[in-house]
């Protein structure tokens, strides 16, 4: 959310951003709201003005009163009450203007950073670099579901009949591998110096309303029937809900913290063939990583996040490559962000395996969350990025270590979670 001061002296930056991110029907949001907002301010001199009087002249009907001047001190009462109807309708006015310029300011765009490029959606973001060396060996890949199924390690028909589509049960070593992916993740970010964190995987609307933008919410977030509570799409929202209306000591941040948690999303929309199976899912787990920090760290530390997840895929000699999100691509809190894509050999392209954004003091300003340093309190910045999301990261994994007579190869890495194993082995 941007800074109402901001958006009242710099209107045409606003609306430059607005168009720059290809979302011209929010263009007369901009003059509504500081239309709202001179009356606003209209509204709170006005008040600030009464009060003032009202003290001034209730002091005169006392002394009205000892000089028997009874007809002069009911006129002065009744200007008083005058004056405190008048408030009592100006402060409803308040808060009407305060309501209306919060619901508009949720839905303006947060001002993108200038290095982002412009274009209208993620077909004109930008490849930055790759990373290793993308390789098509000379055996047919299968698709990772059948991959799976011949290690006997997946279950989709019996969690459909539990559970619907979207879902699914993973066993045997598959599980494992699951399970080992996210123990070295979490790992991998302690030794980077990331506090480990396991959140709540339920938060307020309050904090929904703080961590991200309503279309967001409403195309992700389940919603616990009859209470104030939603299912966490991801980490990050219980994370950054946790410093909500605090105050930082400048000498306890950057808050570094790396969490893991299961997430929860409606995945809304069609779904095409790369779908099927555990790459767009209902229900998943992730190890993430969140930062808060000062405002002038905010870049560096968005280089260092994204930056973790190319390391952690290259270690385990996965190819990936970042892919910087354009204008039309960035959900409206983020400053910038990039995603990491890992190398499919099967479809010999690359997807989507984590997102990294900055999204500067929007979330900060949503939820109060702020810096105190020596000339006092500022607003901070938030960050975050995926480590690792399995079982997208499955997909990957599985795809570039795959054997041609269909085991797996387990890199150095993950076999001390995997019992020593280094294969995965096709059952007799």
């Amino acid at each position: 959310m941007l800074d109402i001061k901001f958006l009242r002296t710099n209107p045409d930056i606003v609306k430059q951003n607005i168009k720059n991110k290809f979302q011209d029907d929010k263009l007369p949001l901009v003059d509504e709201v500081i239309e709202l907002d001179k009356e606003y301010r209209e509204a709170k001199t006005r008040a600030e003005y009464l009060r003032s009087q009202r003290n001034k002249i209730s002091k005169q009907i006392g002394f009205l009163m000892s000089q028997g001047k009874k007809d002069e001190a009911e006129d002065v009462k009744k200007q008083v009450t005058e004056m405190a109807d008048e408030l009592e309708a100006l402060s409803v006015k308040e808060t009407e203007y305060e309501e209306k310029i919060r619901k508009i300011m949720l839905v303006i765009p947060n001002i993108i950073d200038p290095s982002v490029p412009i274009g209208k959606d993620d077909s004109e973001n930008v490849e930055i670099q790759r990373y290793g060396e993308p390789f098509v060996p000379d055996f047919e890949i299968p698709y990772h579901v059948d991959i799976m199924e011949k290690l006997n390690g997946i279950e989709l028909d019996q969690a459909r009949n539990t559970s619907g589509n979207g879902f699914y049960y993973l066993r045997g070593d598959i599980a494992r591998l699951h399970s080992a992916c996210l123990s070295y993740a979490r790992d991998f970010m302690i030794d980077r110096g990331f506090t480990y964190y396991i959140p709540p995987y339920m938060i307020r609307s309050s904090v929904v309303d703080g961590v991200m933008s309503f279309a967001e919410m409403e195309n992700m977030m389940y919603k616990i029937e009859g209470e104030d509570l939603y299912l966490i799409g991801t980490s990050e929202h219980s994370m950054i809900g946790k410093f909500i209306d605090s105050i930082i000591d400048e000498k306890d941040i950057p808050q570094t913290l790396t969490s893991y948690s299961p997430c929860f999303r409606k995945e809304v929309g069609a779904h095409g063939i790369e779908e099927r199976g555990v790459y767009r899912i209902h229900q998943f787990e992730k190890q993430e990583m969140i930062v808060v920090c000062k405002p002038e760290d905010s870049m560096k530390w968005y280089d260092k996040l994204w930056q973790n997840t190319v390391d952690f895929f290259r270690s385990l000699d996965i190819p990936v490559r970042t892919l910087e999100c354009c204008s039309g691509d960035l959900a409206d809190l983020k400053v910038k962000s990039c995603d990491v894509e890992a190398w499919s050999p099967r479809q010999q392209k690359y997807f989507e395996v984590g997102s990294c954004s900055n999204l500067g003091d929007a979330q900060a300003r949503r939820l109060k969350i702020r810096i105190r340093g020596e000339e006092g309190t500022y607003l901070a910045h938030t960050l975050n990025n995926t480590c690792v999301a399995p079982p997208r990261m499955l997909i990957a994994f599985l795809e570039n270590n795959l054997n041609e007579d269909g085991s797996i190869r387990i890199p150095e890495p993950l076999r001390m979670y995997m019992g020593g194993k280094d294969t995965i082995k096709v059952p007799e």
